[in-house]
């Protein structure tokens, strides 16, 4: 049951072990968008932007969600296979994480804790949620509908890879 003494743990993760996930997410498309050639531009959280560090904007509510913005992969240029590798590039980053922890943790040279646990907790449902093929309501697809409309040559209602 959670209790009141919970909640710190519940901030903890709230404001600290899901924006590391975000982080890490964001970062694979980054990876993956660099090798391609693109510039970048990725915003962790949303409203007023606080500051910038590297390609990172960290906005205001910095622990609610983020985005990337490509430029210049172009489909003709690239190919489909560069693209669908930016699209799973946070997925990528995401499950290599929870294997390099596990490992980890089998090895013993992490013990196994609430917050790892939450660390893969949240890791999963993010990885999850961005794969799951549907369309925000802005009509920006997510990871996994990205992908399926690449493999399938489909165009999308707000593309973001310009």
């Amino acid at each position: 049951m959670f209790g009141f003494e919970d909640m710190w743990k519940f901030l903890f993760s709230f404001l600290l072990v899901f924006p590391l996930v975000v982080i890490i997410h964001q970062s694979g498309h980054l990876f993956f968008a660099k090798l391609c050639g693109c510039n970048v531009e990725i915003q962790i959280g949303i409203g007023k932007r606080l500051c910038k560090i590297g390609p990172f904007y960290i906005g205001k509510l910095y622990f609610f969600d983020g985005w990337i913005t490509y430029k210049g992969l172009h489909q003709e240029k690239n190919g489909k296979v560069k693209r669908i590798l930016v699209y799973l590039g946070g997925s990528i980053f995401n499950v290599t994480t929870i294997i390099l922890v596990n490992s980890f943790i089998l090895q013993g040279i992490l013990s196994p804790n609430i917050m790892l646990y939450q660390f893969v907790y949240f890791s999963v449902y993010y990885v999850f949620f961005s794969l799951f093929p549907a369309e925000y309501t802005n009509g920006c697809p997510t990871d996994g509908q990205a992908v399926l409309k690449m493999i399938f040559n489909r165009r999308f209602e707000k593309d973001p890879i310009n």
